[in-house]
């Protein structure tokens, strides 16, 4: 797909006013639109990579009687330089900028909705929790999405039963990504979810059997626990997520996968600032570490994306997070902010795996469109090397 095609595309949907994208609240067309700039500074590269990129969203969704619905989905992604790694237009010498041009189905489902549950089967987005798991990547330009059959059974109040089996994840590098495993995998997996909200909080029972039918090493069951919830206590709201997991190998596996996961985050919410404190541990033993392959991985362990594979020793990530909103007038509270620092070891042995620092700032901009200004900086200290990241990104969504 080339610049001119997806600018004149991006300008047609741009001039649809909102009753001619959708009929209702529901049915009918959609629409996002999104320019990114990222600049990487890796040592590890003699050249800067420097990738504006420009995706356009369509989708469509239909009722089909009362029960029944579908919906389609395209997305195109257009590269306005080659100055970056995009996987695809085998530039080497730059780091890597996962954004390659493509135009690709994103989503065909159709879905069945009872009165206490339904299933979709078909391509789709899925987001299990906090995506620590299973989610659609939604940071890269190209999302990644699974050709499933998902399930959610409600048969009480408060209690969520889901279940989904994966056939087959298409990944974020696009069809068009020079290793044939990185444009999809098949899969045979199996995700059962269970999510109970009580007085004190969400409690959430999975397990995942994931099978890789073409990378069998990252074959893996994973059974765990999650509780999240908050209290006010006068003027403050005191939070918290505790959540601890077991994975071992599974199916064909030839390797011996035995490591535990645990997340600790504490948080508390005043004067319209949440401060955030978080330890989580992915287990390593030297050989194997415990992975999570269809994670939103950019959300977890820092920006700068130095450990979307967790080490063999695995991972020790201490931080800490600030955020809230400012401005006045017609922007009161619309800016919003964040600051974090990681502080990286490994699991086993200690290893100092270096520091991070992240911050963003978002904004509202004319005509219903959004801006994000975001950067990260990780110090090295002997693991991979000192990689700094700018990202501007400006958005708008229809309707």
């Amino acid at each position: 797909m080339n610049l001119k095609t997806c600018i004149t595309l991006a300008l047609a949907a741009a001039g649809l006013s909102h009753a001619a994208i959708a009929a209702t609240a529901d049915d009918g067309w959609s629409g996002h639109l999104r320019y990114r700039h990222e600049a990487v500074d890796d040592a590890a590269f003699a050249r800067d990579a420097n990738a504006d990129t420009l995706r356009l969203r369509l989708g469509y969704r239909q009722t089909l009687g009362s029960a029944f619905s579908a919906g389609l989905e395209f997305e195109g992604i257009a590269a306005l330089d080659d100055r970056f790694n995009s996987t695809a237009n085998g530039e080497t010498s730059y780091p890597v900028v996962a954004d390659p041009a493509s135009l690709e189905v994103n989503q065909a489902w159709l879905r069945w909705q009872g009165t206490k549950g339904g299933a979709t089967l078909g391509r789709q987005r899925l987001l299990l929790d906090n995506q620590r798991f299973i989610g659609n990547v939604g940071w890269r330009q190209n999302e990644q999405t699974y050709d499933a059959l998902v399930t959610d059974f409600s048969p009480r109040d408060g209690l969520v039963l889901r279940y989904a089996w994966l056939d087959r994840v298409h990944r974020v590098f696009s069809d068009e990504a020079l290793d044939p495993l990185a444009r999809e995998r098949r899969l045979d997996a199996h995700l059962a979810n269970a999510s109970w909200r009580t007085s004190v909080g969400t409690v959430v029972a999975y397990g995942y059997w994931l099978e890789d039918k073409d990378v069998a090493s990252a074959s893996t069951r994973t059974l765990g626990l999650r509780w999240t919830g908050s209290r006010e206590l006068a003027a403050t709201t005191l939070g918290w997520t505790l959540e601890v997991a077991k994975q071992r190998d599974h199916a064909d596996n030839p390797l011996r996968v035995d490591a535990g996961y645990f997340l600790v985050e504490p948080s508390a919410t005043a004067l319209g600032l949440t401060w955030k404190l978080g330890w989580e541990q992915l287990g390593g033993n030297g050989s194997t570490a415990f992975q999570t392959p269809l994670a939103t991985l950019h959300a977890f362990n820092g920006w700068a994306d130095k450990f979307l594979v967790t080490p063999a020793n695995g991972l020790d990530d201490h931080y800490a997070s600030v955020s809230g909103k400012f401005g006045s007038g017609r922007l009161q509270d619309k800016l919003g902010w964040t600051v974090a620092w990681h502080d990286f070891n490994a699991d086993r042995g200690g290893a100092d795996y270096g520091r991070e620092w992240d911050a963003s700032l978002s904004f509202p901009l004319p005509g219903g469109f959004a801006g994000l200004l975001k950067v990260a900086d990780y110090r090295s200290d002997g693991f991979a090397r000192d990689t700094r990241k700018i990202w501007l990104q400006v958005e708008r969504s229809w309707p």
